[in-house]
């Protein structure tokens, strides 16, 4: 493989039921990428168990992918297609959501610890490293001593986003497109 190639890895759940919730960030961000830039539509490929978009940008071969193994156990798919593309773990990019950071905001982190995420902690245990990057994307609730409230985190993160949570999530696409194309 070309060394141009990027692995974007898009977090979130399968299924109706997890479609527009706050844990699915990463989905809904691919999906928002995968339309503006004109990539093929995503398919599911059963070999990686992910659903796949593949395109070009700026002269680099670009694979967005969604797990469809649930948050808990993403590495297994991102292994899979990791060794299927002979890709090394630093090509890899994970677009997930973050409930440390205030809503709308992202921050870019690479070589750090999953800081209790579990999907991302599955990738770092099934590729044996966490040197890869991570666009970590803010779903957090502040409160007014500035604390991300954690009192029901599994169900807020869980929970569907508002039109206009959405809307702020969507306005950092092209944020997200500068980390991408680094």
């Amino acid at each position: 493989m070309n060394k141009e190639n990027i692995l974007v890895i898009g977090l979130g759940n399968p299924g109706k039921k997890y479609e527009k919730t706050r844990h699915n960030t990463g989905f809904i961000l691919l999906d928002q990428l995968q339309k503006k830039w004109f990539f093929s539509q995503f398919k599911l490929e059963k070999k990686f168990n992910a659903e796949i978009s593949e395109g070009f940008q700026d002269d680099k071969k670009i694979i967005f992918a969604k797990p469809q193994t649930f948050m808990n156990l993403s590495g297994k798919s991102v292994k899979k297609i990791l060794d299927f593309y002979k890709m090394t773990p630093e090509k890899i990019i994970v677009i997930h959501d973050d409930l440390d950071i205030a809503l709308g905001n992202l921050k870019i982190s690479i070589n750090s610890s999953s800081a209790g995420h579990n999907g991302v902690q599955s990738i770092i245990d099934e590729i044996g490293t966490q040197e890869f990057r991570r666009i970590r994307v803010g779903i957090g609730e502040k409160t007014s001593d500035s604390q991300t409230c954690r009192l029901g985190a599994h169900e807020f993160v869980l929970g569907k986003f508002s039109r206009q949570e959405i809307k702020k999530i969507l306005d950092i696409i092209l944020q997200i497109e500068k980390n991408i194309l680094f």
